[in-house]
């Protein structure tokens, strides 16, 4: 679940918990009505943003605790609570304390607390998120390695959109309390049903335009072939271009006769280490503006002064 902060998706994934009560609609999990249920006898993990660990208990300990509730023998904890810390690779670290560990270590301990008992349904609250980036991107990969391993059904609450589309199957844009969209990260983010969607997960660069005939709209003084979407008439609609479709002619290919060629003008480059993010306007309006991702090699091509 995508989306903005305040749009609605730890509430959602709160009610799904039942730690939120819902006004109305129904939670099936599993074929089973669960909305009237407490949360004790709804089969989830859960493990939340701040990780939630108790500061006085060990890592073996924390993990532990679900089994010992459940009133487990001691040789059964022993033995799930080392399979869980080799699955989450803190093996040798089962005395340590909360303290004695990193943010990194931390969240796998709360994640395999969140395990333990193998639930049906594993939620995630923005887990990740207090994280420094290196340690944000090696976590999760291996939380979606583990996740695709154990075969468990998982809903992840998010506002990293590059941590949707590397993570997630399915995604579940949010707007405001309202869902608005659903579907593969493919398919959201190259075919994005609302301006929102399209300008929250990404960039993009929209144009102001006017449909010209079927398959061709006009931009200010500039004629744009575009895919046939079942759009005719004069209409006004927005054309949204991603910064990587935006490609540099090179001088092989400047006097090729190729469709929807602009010229703009450099405003400024933002350098990102693998690529840069060109900021240009077009010559015809000072008002138009468009965003252009080159890699490094792009640059070098067409001899880009930076």
């Amino acid at each position: 679940m995508l989306g903005p902060s305040g749009c609605g998706k730890t509430t959602l994934l709160r009610i799904i918990a039942g730690l939120e009560q819902h006004t109305s609609g129904r939670i099936i999990q599993d074929g089973k009505d669960v909305s009237n249920l407490p949360p004790s006898q709804r089969d989830f993990g859960i493990v939340f943003q701040s990780y939630a660990l108790f500061p006085n208990l060990t890592a073996f300990q924390n993990i532990a605790y679900g089994l010992e509730n459940a009133k487990q023998s001691k040789p059964q904890i022993r033995a799930r609570v080392s399979e869980l810390l080799d699955l989450v690779g803190l093996a040798g670290l089962e005395k340590k304390y909360p303290a004695q560990m990193s943010g990194g270590q931390q969240q796998r301990v709360a994640l395999a607390r969140a395990l333990a008992q193998s639930p049906g349904l594993l939620l995630l609250d923005e887990p990740l998120s207090a994280l420094d980036a290196k340690v944000r991107v090696k976590l999760r990969t291996e939380i979606a390695r583990l996740q695709k391993q154990l075969g468990i059904t998982t809903l992840m609450v998010t506002h990293d959109q590059e941590e949707a589309l590397v993570m997630g199957d399915r995604i579940v844009v949010m707007d405001k309390g309202y869902i608005a969209q659903v579907g593969t990260p493919h398919a959201v983010y190259q075919q994005p049903n609302t301006s929102f969607v399209a300008d929250f997960i990404g960039v993009m660069n929209f144009l102001p335009s006017r449909v010209v005939q079927p398959g061709q709209v006009c931009c200010g003084e500039l004629i744009l072939n575009v895919p046939q979407r079942g759009i005719t008439g004069s209409k006004q609609i927005t054309v949204a271009i991603r910064p990587e479709d935006i490609l540099p002619l090179t001088n092989d290919t400047a006097n090729a006769n190729l469709p929807n060629i602009l010229t703009g003008t450099i405003d400024d480059i933002e350098f990102l280490g693998s690529s840069y993010l060109v900021n240009l306007h077009l010559p015809d309006s000072s008002q138009e503006k468009l965003t252009v991702n080159l890699s490094i090699n792009q640059v070098r091509n067409i001899d880009l002064t930076i």
